[in-house]
């Protein structure tokens, strides 16, 4: 049953997020990446170092990276270099790279998973022909950040959203890059979701000498 907020044992409850840290998730590091690539290929699990890398390159929120099927990836038996898939939340396409890594993975584990280009890459453990949920997707991140002695309070799936643009970011400083590979149609959500301040806008500064 509700409560009145006249209540006093509505002021006595504790709140569901007290002590988690529910704002913005850390995007990795580059030794975070590999560190969590080579535990993974230790415990050969084929589909989540696919599921890893392709979540780096691609940049999609995870409601998209599970849906992903294997004919967006794959052309004449060959992984794509590049794709596009259309975003659930805006349904607007957005591209994205496949780079080495992920394409070696990538051809390892669909080479394991067979089927057509209408399956999903990535399974569901219940039902065969449906996909990953985006709850197992999270589950796994977890794991996967906590094996390499990270706090996974601080790290989430959007964490894997943000690496690689966090990345170029620093790199480039180039916000409308950043806009583009992350799909936002207004460049100041990509100012919010890069969390940048005054800090990052003069140490790019910094950087040019007249």
């Amino acid at each position: 049953m509700g409560h009145s907020d006249l209540d006093p044992a509505v002021h006595e409850r504790r709140p569901w997020n007290a002590g988690q840290n529910v704002g913005a998730k850390r995007p990795l590091k580059l030794r975070d990446i590999w560190a969590i690539r080579f535990y993974l290929d230790e415990h050969k699990r084929l589909r989540d170092r696919a599921l890893f890398d392709l979540a780096i390159d691609s940049k999609l929120r995870g409601c998209d990276l599970v849906k992903i099927r294997i004919g967006d990836i794959v052309s004449g038996g060959q992984i794509r270099n590049r794709s596009t898939v259309i975003q659930q939340k805006t349904g607007r396409p957005v591209q994205f790279e496949i780079m080495t890594e992920a394409r070696k993975s990538l051809e390892a584990w669909l080479s394991r998973r067979g089927g057509t280009i209408l399956y999903f890459a990535f399974p569901s453990r219940i039902d065969y022909l449906g996909h990953l949920s985006t709850r197992q997707y999270a589950r796994l991140l977890d794991e996967w950040v906590e094996t390499v002695g990270l706090d996974k309070r601080e790290y989430g799936t959007h964490s894997m959203r943000r690496t690689k643009v966090s990345l170029i970011y620093k790199a480039t400083g180039n916000l409308r890059v950043v806009q583009i590979l992350l799909g936002h149609t207004n460049i100041e959500n990509t100012v919010r979701y890069l969390g940048v301040d005054i800090d990052d806008a003069l140490t790019l500064s910094e950087r040019t000498e007249i």
